[in-house]
């Protein structure tokens, strides 16, 4: 079948897309030249917890998919979730070999740098008495050994825990299996005393001494295994009137759910014996495509932990650079920041502007007698939140503070549900998201009264109100006093509170009901400019892009050569450069240093650009199945500067790879005789 003919061509499986993202990801572990020693095995790490929830949630869903909804087919593709499924498994063995070659050529690097992850069998004898002796005061102690026959039934083993495995032959030669559970309590990087920055995985210690375990059995091999569940808890709660759970207590409950769902991967350190395998795969209900064997370790989370291990001399060259976020004197020093507020209008941009002016503006609305509420969302926030507590005392100080609290952050839950106990402790009124939809918007009104007048500040932004991951996150914010902003934010609030997702808004985009809405409006505006005659412009940037509706606008749209430029860090299921079809769209992805994670939305140029910046995606679950908030930004010099980063990140030619009709990502060389670009650098470099 032609190209031309193929009703998919235009198409890519969002599952595989992603694979391709992830793929990315690990290629920055690759590059010797561009990323130092220790941040390339971080990279390493962010592939592998990645890949996990990757298994968790979207090798979840198809696998009930393929258990209770045996119809489904992908609408772009046209496969089924058996065919998905099956193309996963197969892409991810080149993975896994893929990250061994890396990890492999890593470990090499750290010796050469004066850094050891030895197996026991490279201990001098000295040494592994000195580990012996640590294991049998440390580790001993905390070991449930367990043989699983007739009178010990398969234990359940929890989702990602990292168990050793033996395969064990009895006194009438019959084979048997057993489990170590890894102790989660314990230091995963064991220091070799008398060797400086040398550290033993605490799983290889307990497999080595396996041996000394089992003493009742002859030990004929054994492996460092691990279980993924699906995670994809189904969050939906129906209340009657006579429920007297509310929804913070539902989520608590459900939680426990988590880890006891049916596994869909089982990952081992090593090939072992037929028996073996089959013991594990019967038991844990899984196909041999469903095994993966890795070298590298199950969990490479110490990855971040061997950074504090090491001494600080020799790690000095072997990270990033430290970077400050750039601060504004002036406004660091503004003792009334509404005031200056009033007047113009403040951009931040993560992680290269400092989150401490927004910071700042919370604190002394809580002081500040003009004020008279606070209302924010929050869907992910730092387990030591400086904001939350500036809200906390905003309320004991008497104002009037409300909080809409999305319990359902995927892997968030526990601690929001934490942080909204404390909420309500300290006074403040908490609404736990919304009915149906997920809450995933980024909004912060500040109500003021001042000479008997109303006045508001509205906070919009494309990340999460989390110091932590304003570091490294790159984000959007506005912080604006425009009325209408401000009128459109009040009524958000007071919808939400009556769980209402109607409304009418002047200037704000608010999904489900008016933010795709807008957006095919925009498209549709930039192909007229394009059929009378005039240039039609699009620049989208977003993580992820996979909602038909919008990817069947923009192909339309390139028929009539409307010119589309799609910055996608992850995910894009529309495939660029198809002859007569998708030839006048770009998609090119970022991936560096910092997450590419702000969105912004942009038609047209000039005076006649309509520009927007937003919490959501392009994908269905955001446009249709989320309350999303897209705010314009009409500063000109606002404006000017969103323009000017979306160039710079346009002439990357260091972490930019564009995305070809073949469905694959090629990386962008610089021109004969310049450097390479690298965006995130410029605008670390900003003064």
């Amino acid at each position: 079948m032609s190209m031309e003919n193929n009703a998919y061509a235009c198409y890519d499986n969002r599952e595989f897309s992603w694979l391709k993202f992830n793929e990315r990801v690990l290629e920055e572990a690759c590059k010797r030249s561009a990323n130092p020693l220790l941040e390339r095995l971080k990279f390493l790490s962010i592939f592998t917890s990645n890949l996990d929830e990757f298994y968790m949630v979207r090798v979840g869903t198809l696998t009930d998919y393929v258990k209770f909804y045996q119809n489904y087919i992908d609408t772009k593709t046209n496969l089924t979730a058996i065919e998905q499924l099956s193309g996963i498994f197969n892409i991810s063995k080149g993975l896994y070999e893929k990250r061994d070659y890396v990890y492999e050529h890593i470990v090499l690097e750290l010796e050469e740098n004066g850094i050891f992850l030895p197996g026991i069998d490279e201990l001098s004898q000295e040494e592994r008495k000195k580990i012996k002796k640590y294991y049998k005061k440390n580790i001993f102690p905390l070991l449930s050994p367990q043989v699983i026959d007739v009178w010990h039934p398969f234990p359940f083993l929890q989702n990602k825990k990292l168990y050793v495995a033996v395969e064990l032959v009895g006194k009438k030669d019959n084979k048997l299996v057993g489990v170590i559970p890894v102790p989660m309590t314990l230091n995963r990087l064991v220091p070799v005393e008398g060797r400086d920055n040398t550290f033993v995985l605490l799983e290889r210690i307990i497999e080595y001494f396996a041996a000394d375990i089992f003493t009742m059995y002859k030990v004929q091999a054994c492996t460092v295994l691990c279980v993924t569940r699906n995670a994809d808890i189904d969050t939906e709660y129906e209340v009657s009137d006579d429920d007297h759970m509310d929804y913070r207590q539902y989520m608590k409950k459900l939680l426990k759910s988590r880890s006891r769902l049916a596994p869909v991967r089982l990952e081992m350190q090593k090939k072992m014996s037929k028996f073996f395998e089959s013991s594990f795969l019967k038991r844990l209900e899984l196909s041999e495509q469903q095994v993966f064997y890795s070298k590298t370790p199950l969990d490479m989370s110490f990855a971040f932990a061997l950074e504090n291990a090491l001494d600080s001399g020799i790690k000095e060259n072997l990270l990033y650079t430290p970077f400050k976020p750039w601060e504004d004197s002036s406004l660091v020093r503004d003792t009334d920041l509404a005031k200056r507020i009033f007047k113009e209008d403040i951009f931040l941009h993560y992680p290269y502007d400092s989150m401490k002016p927004f910071l700042a503006l919370i604190k002394q609305a809580g002081d500040d007698g003009r004020v008279l509420s606070i209302k924010i969302t929050l869907y992910r926030i730092a387990k030591d939140s400086q904001l939350a507590n500036y809200l906390i005392d905003a309320a004991e100080n008497g104002k009037d503070v409300t909080i809409l609290m999305e319990l359902r952050a995927r892997f968030d839950e526990e601690n929001n549900i934490e942080w909204a106990q404390r909420f309500e402790e300290a006074g403040c009124k908490v609404i736990y998201g919304a009915d149906r939809f997920k809450v995933h918007s980024k909004i912060c009104m500040i109500t003021y009264q001042d000479n008997g007048e109303i006045r508001r500040i509205t906070h919009v932004g494309t990340g999460n109100y989390n110091e932590k991951t304003s570091k490294i996150y790159t984000d959007f914010n506005l912080i604006t006093a425009d009325a209408q902003i401000g009128e459109d934010a009040d009524s958000f609030f007071k919808n939400m509170a009556m769980n209402s997702y109607e409304g009418d808004y002047a200037k704000l985009w608010v999904a489900p009901t008016s933010f795709k809405q807008n957006i095919i409006k925009s498209i549709e505006r930039e192909t007229a400019k394009a059929v009378s005659g005039e240039q039609g412009v699009i620049v989208i940037k977003c993580n992820s892009f996979t909602d038909k509706d919008l990817i069947k606008e923009l192909i339309n749209a390139s028929k009539h050569n409307v010119k589309i430029t799609l910055i996608v860090r992850g995910i894009c299921c529309l495939i660029p450069g198809v002859p007569e079809k998708t030839d006048n769209i770009r998609v090119i992805s970022i991936v560096g240093r910092f997450l590419e994670h702000s969105r912004l939305y942009s038609f047209g140029s000039g005076a006649d650009q309509i520009l927007y910046i937003a919490s959501g995606d392009m994908m269905t679950r955001n446009t249709e199945n989320r309350v999303e908030i897209g705010c314009p930004v009409e500063n000109p010099k606002i404006k000017k500067r969103i323009n000017g980063i979306i160039d710079t990140i346009l002439h990357d030619t260091a972490k930019a790879r564009e995305l070809h009709f073949d469905k694959h990502y090629l990386k962008i060389m610089p021109k004969e005789n310049e450097e390479p670009l690298n965006s995130q650098e410029v605008f670390m470099k900003r003064q």
